[in-house]
Formats: structure tokens, sequence, C-alpha cells
């Protein structure tokens, strides 16, 4: 299969009518949505700023490779996607399948397509986050509603094409996390062990899009406390490490796979322990409890008992939906009573924190939800890897 840019909606096919095809699936589920708001239009903000860049991608084709677009969604008629002038030359622009305008201010060139066609209720997906100011001042005269939540819950659920994408970047990611536990031994330092992975990231097609990091305790054994650290040289390894693996492969489905990796003959804490045990209990738990018509609590409090009876509590958001931007809607938490639907993709990894605030276990899966129940996609034993 090729890596190539032209590839972005990859493996959906070859032919340019089978990715117009899956385009037209994800409109007509985003139209569904903006029809349940009463929306004129919906304006899909992305930015490679912010890491926000996979929603332009899912709604055009095109991988914004620097600054931002948008893409416009009428409510009836073509969709078509804006960038800023600068941006002609930050992308390969045949790689997106819709009308492709170029304006010094995009906000201003909504603004007046949306005035043209009459338009009143707008929805805007990055709202808080994505959506530069200069591009929402001239949409203030409109009603503009926050669409975040509602995008993503139209894109949750996976298409066969999408599902190959996804287990594409599992396959990417075990084999990432094994090749960072083979280079990995105490002293070494968290920049040299990452390298060996983001090596065979990049060889495999994944660009910039990889967010890995470490979870350390320099000058303890066999503990790693909750803080997530960037890779550097500077930090040296102990005898417990939390590697936290997150990327994208060229099909830019974001995926995390991840186990916590220990030197050989390293005593544990009896804190560490514990939660290896709530682990266990987990993933047992997931593959039953995260089925399709479960809701979101349902899974959460199904995951998290083997922590919380242990009297464990969870740092990091326990899971959340996956796909071309990293963290989406719904999240797996209590009180979310969004439903599960088949063919949903969630990223797991309950981020267990000891009562001294110090001990902390944290390693990551992708699962598919299916009739019958969660299925791990990358095929790992759940437990402490000994190197």
């Amino acid at each position: 299969m090729s890596n190539s840019v032209g590839d972005r909606l990859r493996p959906v096919s070859d032919t340019v009518s089978d990715r117009s095809a899956e385009l037209d699936r994800r409109y007509a589920n985003v139209r569904e949505a903006m029809a349940a708001a009463e929306l004129d239009g919906l304006v899909v903000a992305g930015s490679e700023y912010s890491g926000f860049e996979g929603a332009v991608t899912y709604m055009s084709g095109f991988q914004i490779v620097h600054r931002y677009a948008y893409v416009v969604v009428p409510a009836e008629g073509d969709p078509f996607v804006v960038f800023p002038a600068e941006a002609r030359y930050v992308g390969e622009h045949g790689t997106a399948l819709l009308e492709q305008r170029f304006d010094p201010h995009p906000g201003a060139a909504i603004a007046a397509h949306a005035k043209d066609a009459g338009w009143k209720r707008i929805g805007v997906y990055g709202l808080d986050y994505v959506m530069t100011v200069r591009d929402y001042r001239p949409l203030e005269g409109f009603e503009i509603v926050g669409f975040d939540a509602e995008f993503d819950l139209a894109r949750a659920v996976k298409s066969e094409a999408e599902l190959e994408s996804v287990r594409d970047s599992v396959r990417i990611n075990r084999r990432g996390f094994e090749l960072w536990a083979e280079a990995y031994a105490p002293g070494r330092s968290a920049a040299d062990v990452m390298a060996a992975a983001e090596e065979y990231f990049i060889a495999e097609g994944c660009g910039r899009l990889t967010m890995n990091m470490v979870l350390t305790a320099p000058g303890r054994s066999g503990v790693a406390f909750p803080e997530f650290k960037i890779a550097r040289k500077e930090e040296v390894l102990g005898d417990f490490v939390l590697p936290s693996l997150e990327v994208a492969g060229p099909g830019m489905h974001w995926v995390e796979v991840s186990r916590a990796v220990a030197a050989a003959g390293t005593e544990l804490s009896d804190d560490t322990k514990a939660m290896a045990e709530a682990y266990d209990e987990y993933f047992a738990a997931a593959k039953g409890a995260m089925r399709a018509g479960a809701t979101c609590h349902d899974v959460h409090m199904a995951v998290s008992r083997g922590f919380t009876d242990r009297g464990y509590h969870l740092g990091h958001v326990t899971g959340h939906s996956i796909g071309m931007t990293m963290i989406e809607f719904p999240k797996v938490g209590e009180g979310v009573e969004t439903e599960l639907r088949e063919n949903m993709v969630l990223s797991m990894h309950p981020h267990a924190i000891a009562a001294n605030g110090e001990d902390c276990l944290y390693m990551q899966d992708t699962w598919l939800v299916t009739a019958d129940g969660g299925v791990p996609l990358a095929g790992l034993e759940m437990g402490i890897v000994v190197r």
C-alpha cells in the first residue's frame, strides 16, 4: 500500500469514485446531525497548529501540512473548503475531493457566502479550540452554534474502510511499542529509547502524527509517577517505565497501544502490583461491557470498579472515542449517558493513581465496539512487560 498523501482516505480504494463515495457517506451522517440541530450550514475548522487537522481531512481528503482550513457544509448543496490565501502550497491540494477556495480572510469569505445563501443558523466544529478569532468575528452577525460533540458523534461509527485504516494504525503502534520495549534498559535516556519507536513510526508513514511520552520516577525503584513527560535525552530511565504511545498511520486514524515495562528483577511497589491486578479486571470487564447499546457511564463503572474498590482514583480520562482527531466525543466517564454503537472505536487507558499521589499505572488499548462486547485490536496480553 502507498503511504503518499494522495492516499489519505486510504484504504477506501485506489479509485477517486470510491473515495468520493466514502466522503458522501460522511456528509450524509453529518447532515443528519445538522438537520436535528436545524442548521443552515456547518463550518468544520482544522488547524495544524493545534493538532486538530484531522476534521478537515475527514471532510475533504486533504491533510493540512501547515496553517489551517475550513470545510463548509451547506444543509443543501456542495461542500467546499476555504484556505487562507497564504496556504496555497502547504499541502498536496490535489488530494482534496471538493471545491477549494483561497481568501486573505477566510472568515469574511464564509460570512459572505452564508449571507448570499440566506443562512441564519451556523454550526461550528472547533469553535472553542480551533477557529481563529479573525475568522470568528465576521460570523458574529449569525446565530452561531458550537457543534463539537454533535460532529464527533456523527463520525464516531467507523466504516469498513475506516476500520481498515484503524487496524493499520494499530499494527504500526503495536510494533512501535515492541521496538520501544526492545530498546529499553535502565540507565538509557528516554530520547534514545523513544527514537527506536519513532524511527519506525516515520518509516511506516505516520509523518508528524505521533504524540509519544513517558511516565517515570527518577531515582525511585518499582514505581512511576503520574506526570506525562516528553522523552528528552535528560530523562534517564529507571527500572520501571510507562511509555505513552499515540500514533496515526497513513490513513490518519489515531490509536493508542502501550504496556508498562519493568527491568528483570525489579521489585514493584505494593500499590503498583495491586493496580496491575485491577488492570487485569478492567481488561476482562471491557470485553463484556463495551457492547453496542451500553452507555459510556456503564462502561466506565464496569472498568473502573477494580481500581476504585482498591482505593485508587483515575487521574486521566478513562477512555474516549478516537478517530482522525486524537480525542473525540464521547468520553468514557461517570454520568456520560451516550449509547455506544457497533463499530465505534474507543481508546481506553485508566490512569490509576495511589493515595500517596505517586504510584501510578497507565496502559493503553484501542478497542472496537461490537454487538457482543469490546475487542482489543492490538491483540496484546494485558500485563507488565519484563525486559
